[in-house]
């Protein structure tokens, strides 16, 4: 046989011959087969829940644009914190609605020992010590015009806010918060919270550093959970990452790990898996991601329209999350996905 009948011969060989022993889909034949081989997993050591607190007693508000989630008052809340140990969620993050009266341009409030946020850290801790409390330093559901920071003559003040958050962040650690999470965005915060927390005695508290937060659509839902939705004026862009850049979210989240950063967070998740991989990869810490209201809302949504199945589309989308990189993540979904996965 010549080259020319041997190469023609090859050229009409069957698929089976051609591909042999590459033929990728025996190890997708069967359900035994699929899990045996799959790559990553999700598991309830994953899972952060975040929830909303209130003041007052026996009450739990839905909110309208996140259907499932609800505000709570603390005695719920603590209720609700036990059975999130129960299904072995390890941590609950915290965010308050705060009473109207209670707010201001500063956003003072948040320097208040008593105030919700630090309350509901004492009373779940009283109860559940063995579950993670993560607190979020921020000014923005304190404040009265909405924003993160402190707003002298229509700009956000940085490092007067940054100084408020510092102290904020000592208050929390005090009430017995495990670690804070400041999702302000300002230039220097993660040093000198990580300074303040040292100087006060409370070395072994973490930061899980808000590293890239975008100024993203995804938020809305989540401004009327804690009742900032009507405040805002203007927007965020002038401290959020512009959801265009990666590299600068990088540079974003070198700086707060230099400054002492223990753990880095990714906010929205889903449209931005492309940073998660790269922070993974390029700085190698504990890498989180924020599952956002926006996210969560549009899945709850589509599935109450029939239009996709939303278990499915909830732990595909939490998979998505562990194959870019991320140890963990914050969503509103995670009792029902650890009850799933528990079951």
């Amino acid at each position: 046989m010549n080259t020319h009948t041997r190469k023609l011969s090859t050229s009409h060989r069957s698929v089976d011959e051609i591909t042999g022993s590459r033929r990728m889909r025996r190890m997708r034949k069967a359900d035994w087969s699929r899990r045996l081989v799959q790559e990553n997993k999700l598991t309830v050591d994953d899972l952060i829940w975040p929830i909303f607190v209130i003041d007052g007693t026996n009450r739990r508000e839905e909110i309208a644009a996140m259907p499932g989630v609800f505000r709570m008052t603390l005695d719920l809340a603590v209720k609700e914190a036990e059975g999130a140990a129960r299904l072995g969620i390890p941590a609950i993050a915290t965010f308050p609605n705060v009473e109207m009266s209670l707010r201001d341009q500063t956003g003072s409030h948040i320097l208040d020992p008593d105030n919700i946020i630090n309350r509901a850290t004492r009373a779940i801790k009283a109860a559940v010590p063995e579950i993670g409390i993560i607190t979020d330093a921020a000014l923005d559901p304190f404040t009265s015009h909405g924003h993160d920071g402190i707003l002298r003559e229509g700009i956000i003040v940085n490092d007067e806010t940054v100084a408020q958050l510092a102290a904020a962040a000592v208050g929390q650690a005090a009430a017995g918060a495990d670690i804070i999470g400041p999702s302000d965005m300002m230039d220097g915060r993660i040093g000198a919270i990580r300074d303040a927390l040292d100087a006060n005695g409370f070395q072994d508290v973490a930061i899980m550093s808000y590293a890239t937060k975008f100024a993203s659509a995804f938020y809305g839902p989540y401004r009327e959970a804690v009742g900032t939705a009507g405040l805002l004026k203007g927007d965020k862009k002038t401290y959020y990452i512009d959801h265009a850049n990666s590299d600068e979210a990088v540079r974003e989240a070198e700086q707060d790990v230099l400054e002492g950063a223990d753990m880095l967070m990714v906010k929205p998740g889903l449209p931005y898996l492309d940073i998660i991989r790269r922070l993974k990869d390029e700085l190698r810490m504990p890498t989180f991601a924020y599952q956002v209201s926006g996210e969560y809302s549009m899945i709850r949504a589509a599935a109450a329209n029939g239009w996709i199945d939303g278990e499915r589309a909830m732990l595909e989308s939490l998979l998505a999350f562990k194959r870019a990189g991320c140890d963990g993540i914050l969503t509103y979904f995670a009792p029902q996905v650890a009850a799933l996965l528990k079951s």
